[in-house]
């Protein structure tokens, strides 16, 4: 069996019935989840290596420990210093683990929604461990955090309203408008409301495909040129039949290969 690196759990793809039971549970339909993801993560929870998409808050690795790291990159007082975004983010929080494991996990956002690491309790879990083990497992698992965290600190009600503004404040900080943060959710909710959405299943096979070391382009939901080339190409290595149809199938024998792809074989 192949090593799994750290982070790397089983990553699989959201499911109808987690989206929907996260929109239910918030009192929301799926087009105000879709609006957040959009805005975080451009709606995926996952890095192509299968680790979880986080982002390394340097002053909040400062806060937790007293400034004892400081060093103006893993430890400062001021926010950013991010640097790229991606896999280079684990090089970061890689760094401050080997000075504070349980502070470096809190001092990062994690998975779909990018919950920060510190709001544990508020996202369900018992500890910081918990919450990066459960953000590893599935993009499902992310969206129960996410809908706890809503529900908890009360943006529940502003994302049931469209109050962007008051939710841009809670979800993303003082510091929003800078960030046309609530203009950006705005703009993303016109879309998904009067638009369509992104299909579960070809994103689902979009994320597979790319796990995989295919290329299906942006995990979007959409079945364009790109993500049915991809498909081709996988379904011609594994000897099965070019099918062009992305359906509960295909999705399956992906996620079979993912698996045993994870497990060495």
């Amino acid at each position: 069996m192949m090593k799994t690196a750290p982070f790397q759990g089983k990553a699989e793809a959201m499911s109808s019935l987690g989206l929907a039971t996260m929109a239910s549970n918030l009192g929301v339909h799926v087009a105000e989840i879709w609006t957040v993801l959009a805005v975080e993560t451009s709606g995926c929870g996952y890095l192509p290596d299968k680790r979880p998409q986080i982002l390394f808050e340097r002053h909040i690795f400062h806060r937790l420990t007293k400034g004892k790291y400081d060093d103006g990159d893993i430890s400062a007082t001021a926010a950013g210093g991010y640097g790229p975004r991606g896999a280079a983010q684990y090089d970061r929080i890689g760094k401050a683990i080997r000075k504070n494991r349980n502070a470096a996990l809190q001092s990062a956002s994690w998975g779909i929604g990018q919950i920060m690491g510190m709001n544990y309790k508020l996202a369900g879990f018992e500890d910081a461990e918990d919450m990066v083990a459960a953000m590893s497992e599935s993009e499902d698992r992310q969206l129960t955090a996410m809908a706890a965290f809503l529900a908890e600190t009360g943006l529940r009600a502003s994302l049931q309203s469209h109050d962007w503004a008051s939710f841009a404040r809670g979800y993303n900080g003082s510091n929003y408008a800078a960030n046309r943060y609530d203009i950006r959710l705005n703009a993303e909710y016109r879309k998904y409301s009067t638009g369509a959405l992104p299909d579960i299943e070809v994103r689902a096979a979009q994320l597979y495909l790319t796990y995989l070391g295919f290329h299906p382009g942006a995990i979007d939901g959409i079945a364009g040129q790109h993500t049915l080339s991809a498909l081709a190409d996988f379904q011609a290595t594994k000897g099965m039949k070019k099918t062009g149809i992305i359906d509960e199938t295909c999705v399956a024998a992906l996620r079979q290969a993912v698996m045993a792809s994870a497990a060495g074989a």
